[in-house]
């Protein structure tokens, strides 16, 4: 159903400052140094981790200038796997103060490149849910590995298929505080999952999505009631699929398309949301 959408081809101790690198013991297993932000002494690091046999390879990023343990937030890719926008959301997550983990779904390697081939890569999942949670249960555990996280403060945030995976991650029972579902896709394929939610949820959701069916949201919001978890819904007016991403251009007409305005007021909810939950 995706394939009007040409963007998405496009698609420690903690390391103190000044410490060298080989005296840091802030990740578990082989990563690589890939970028350090001089101004808000931001660090990031691809860190690899596995679900099983399958190696998998997160982006990490967070700011050495803090401190001391602090809560830890997993950011959920699209459909294409970790790409510019998800490393840019868990950037800017680390620079509010969290621990911010992009977890790898897919395999480490494994980044389609045209919307047949990243359809077929997230129907898996989608198909497989007891496999997604697996996946996304892996990076839980390896953001809570992290020395500078506190665990008792974690949060997850998804976008477009990772919107789905959060809902998920979250109806797996993990102990989660929070998950943010943005311009995910909204579904509820085993109802009494639900009631293994402990986490708040908050949906941002692009009215105008024509990916996302009534009919589903309706299905969900019955889950969540029924379940009496804690949640709420925001929606966007004339925003469609993919709002908070700049390459999916500006034609809503393919259904997909950045919305400034949108982007804008849901990180002003997200923040807040997470503000709420993890302080």
């Amino acid at each position: 159903m995706f394939a009007r959408i040409p963007w998405l081809v496009l698609l420690t101790t903690l390391l103190l400052p000044g410490l060298p690198a080989s005296a840091a013991d802030f990740l578990p297993g082989k990563s690589s140094t890939v970028g350090l932000a001089e101004k808000s002494k931001l660090r990031t690091e691809r860190i690899e981790y596995h679900d099983g046999d399958q190696l998998l390879e997160g982006y990490l990023a967070w700011d050495t200038s803090r401190l001391g343990r602090r809560p830890g937030v997993l950011v959920v890719h699209e459909w294409t796997g970790i790409n510019d926008h998800t490393r840019a959301q868990t950037e800017k997550l680390a620079k509010l103060g969290y621990v911010a983990l992009a977890v790898d779904v897919y395999g480490k390697g494994v980044r389609p490149k045209t919307p047949e081939a990243a359809s077929a890569e997230a129907a898996k999942y989608k198909q497989d849910r007891a496999l997604f949670r697996s996946r996304l249960l892996a990076g839980h555990r390896t953001l809570l590995d992290q020395s500078a996280v506190d665990p008792q403060r974690t949060a997850a945030v998804g976008y477009c298929f990772g919107g789905t995976g959060v809902l998920e991650l979250a109806r797996s029972g993990a102990d989660l505080d929070g998950v943010v579902s943005v311009h995910g896709g909204l579904d509820s394929p085993t109802p009494s999952d639900g009631q293994n939610i402990k986490a708040r949820v908050l949906l941002l959701h692009g009215a105008a999505d024509p990916f996302v069916k009534p009919a589903d949201i309706e299905a969900l919001l019955a889950e969540l009631r029924g379940a009496d978890v804690d949640w709420q819904m925001v929606s966007y007016g004339g925003a469609v699929h993919a709002f908070t991403n700049p390459a999916a251009g500006d034609d809503p007409s393919t259904g997909a398309a950045y919305d400034a305005r949108a982007d804008r007021r849901s990180w002003a909810a997200m923040r807040q949301f997470l503000d709420e939950v993890l302080h």
